[in-house]
């Protein structure tokens, strides 16, 4: 049997594909030039990094809990339902990726704030969400959640639904099927939707700031220390900023190895 050899490449492609990594690259590199590494240690282990760096920790974590117990069943019923509107339903879960962050805290604070059509109700139980840790976690979770579903919902697409439908044939109840057939055929997918939720969770400034506020020890994300840094001292700033950097690389790589391991 003749093997077909693939195409090659044009030589032309080679040019803006190489402009367009110096473009990503050139910033990461100047950033890592601007640092001061006589006082990085210092910079990045301050009071107020710290306590910045472990709120985004906390409430990234709890926000990506949240994706994978709201996300998973999205991504679901938008790969495996047939429901007349679903189009409608796929581009609401997605919107929050085109929207301006600040847009969605806004919104956010309009449903939750003490005003809001929900907040209003909860301000008379005692429950205050708006700028508390609480609304840190809402407004990650807004703008994380459609990562975490997009990419569940394209490894539930690809898996397909043959085996689900042959333990449907054995008998297996829906439930059954779901946990034990359809959660660990789309498990790699899940765990990249995860990570990169994750990310972007941990990385969230615009919602985070709009409908949370900026209090040191409460609301004041790393991102947030960040904004405030670099007013003050820009070498805080460039060395935390680095700091942000390496955390989403090491989460980007994480992400693309459990891709590439499910792939195999």
């Amino acid at each position: 049997m003749t093997r077909v050899r693939p195409a090659g490449l044009p030589t032309w492609i080679h040019v803006p594909a190489i402009v367009g990594g110096l473009f990503v690259a050139l910033p990461l590199l100047s950033l890592i030039l601007a640092v001061d590494w006589r006082r990085f240690p210092e910079l990045v282990t301050s009071e107020a990094s710290l306590q910045a760096l472990t709120l985004s920790l906390r409430t990234a974590v709890a926000a990506t809990v949240l994706c994978v117990l709201l996300g998973v069943p999205m991504a679901t019923v938008l790969a495996r339902s047939t429901v007349r509107f679903l189009p409608v339903l796929r581009s609401l879960v997605l919107l929050p990726l085109v929207l301006p962050p600040v847009v969605g805290g806004i919104a956010l604070l309009y449903t939750f704030g003490r005003r809001g059509l929900i907040g209003e109700h909860l301000e008379l139980l005692g429950i205050r969400i708006a700028f508390s840790t609480t609304a840190v976690v809402l407004a990650q979770t807004f703008v994380a959640l459609p990562f975490l579903v997009m990419s569940l919902e394209g490894t539930l697409r690809t898996a397909g639904t043959r085996y689900e439908a042959v333990a449907a044939t054995l008998g297996a109840p829906p439930t059954t099927v779901f946990r034990r057939v359809t959660l660990p055929l789309v498990l790699p997918g899940l765990a990249s939707g995860t990570v990169l939720a994750f990310a972007r969770a941990l990385g969230e400034f615009g919602a985070t700031l709009t409908f949370a506020g900026s209090l040191q020890g409460v609301t004041r994300t790393l991102p947030l220390e960040i904004y405030l840094q670099r007013e003050t001292d820009a070498d805080a700033a460039v060395a935390l900023s680095l700091l942000l950097v390496v955390a989403a690389l090491v989460i980007v790589v994480a992400a693309r190895g459990r891709r590439i391991a499910g792939g195999l």
